[in-house]
């Protein structure tokens, strides 16, 4: 069987990639996850050999028997990371290493072969350098997205013995349409993402697709996202169909639902925490009901919420919508917290502000 020190990974660039006025052009204004790079990197895994076949090569089609695992099954799992253009020419990764490690942790929770840090790093950077010209310029960045999925051609309920972990990219812009300021969201009550006991907390493809019926619901209210609340008590609110949530209060304080198995521990929940507890502010991770949201918004205590995540880093929450009726948070529009911390983050992701915690990790 390889070893992780044994695997080496080999080199066949696409033959005829994107010519560079054409790929210009599509950078330009890539929108978000329609735009792809000339290449990706895949590994095997099989029960006799483990990790195998390390490749950086022409992204092209997968070619799957009607009996893969996953499709009948679902063992499958992501992640989602960016490569930034720094104003020094460079390009650095943001704590790819979290990453690499919750996708350990997503790979044990549904039964699948845990890659090991340094091999998921790798696969990274070696795309990342190979495609590093398929970086926009300005406020864009390289989506990475790493994924796994079982691909043995059997039926019966176990785990797979064969399976491609694979990276691709896609040039980005902004996630949410015209950049808005702030974004409101519908309040389900009737729909849940996770419960105790679930995959609430891996990053695994079977939890989005459970919430996209809440999202449909969502945009037929009028609203940009969906938020959940818990499925025993259908009342503590959790997070959105794909970021953490956070509430700042008059006081200065925040408050982020705590992490138990239902909530995905995202990277930017955890790199807020960090940069709000440096300024001195009092951060709770508490639980917090939808009821009482309506009430500290009404009141006036509630100042701002916002959601967080790779795809959208910080976005301010401005409407709440639900069956029990809608509600403004502060003006609708943000806030200074909010918008305080999404400046710090995004400065230290693409070096305009000094990392002091060593999140950065310079590849070119």
């Amino acid at each position: 069987m390889t070893t992780e020190q044994e695997l080496s990974f080999s080199r066949r660039p696409h033959a005829a990639p994107v010519a560079a006025s054409e790929r210009a052009s599509r950078i330009a204004d890539p929108g978000f996850g329609r735009v792809f790079t000339d290449h990706m990197v895949t590994i095997r895994w099989t029960l006799d050999r483990g990790w195998c076949d390390a490749e950086v090569r022409a992204r092209e089609p997968f070619q799957l028997d009607p009996a893969s695992a996953v499709l009948h099954y679902a063992q499958e799992i992501f992640e989602g990371l960016k490569a930034y253009r720094m104003k020094d020419g460079g390009v650095a990764l943001f704590r790819p290493e979290r990453n690499a490690r919750r996708f350990q942790a997503s790979a044990e929770r549904l039964a699948m072969p845990v890659l090991p840090e340094s091999v998921f790093l790798r696969a990274i950077i070696e795309l990342v350098q190979i495609d590093a010209d398929w970086i926009p310029g300005g406020e864009g960045s390289l989506y990475l997205r790493p994924f796994m999925f079982a691909n043995e051609a059997f039926l019966g309920v176990r785990p797979a013995s064969e399976y491609v972990f694979a990276v691709i990219a896609s040039p980005v812009g902004a996630y949410f349409k015209g950049g808005k300021k702030a974004v409101s969201v519908w309040l389900s009550k009737d729909y849940s993402r996770a419960a105790p006991g679930g995959t609430g907390a891996a990053k695994c493809g079977g939890n989005y697709a459970a919430s996209l019926i809440a999202q449909a619901e969502a945009i037929r209210q009028g609203c940009d996202q969906v938020v959940f609340v818990d499925a025993a008590e259908r009342r503590w609110v959790e997070e959105l169909g794909g970021m953490n949530i956070f509430f700042v209060f008059d006081d200065g304080s925040l408050l982020t639902p705590p992490l138990g198995g239902t909530i995905l521990p995202g990277v930017i929940r955890d790199s807020v925490l960090t940069l709000a507890r440096r300024e001195g502010r009092i951060v709770r991770e508490e639980r917090y009901s939808a009821e009482q949201w309506r009430a500290d918004a009404a009141s006036g205590k509630l100042r701002e919420a916002f959601a967080c995540g790779t795809a959208a880093v910080v976005t301010s929450i401005g409407e709440v919508r639900s069956a029990d009726g809608d509600f403004t948070i502060g003006n609708g529009d943000g806030g200074p917290v909010t918008d305080s911390l999404k400046a710090k983050l995004v400065g230290i992701q693409r070096g305009d502000i000094a990392d002091n915690e060593g999140w950065v990790r310079k590849v070119i």
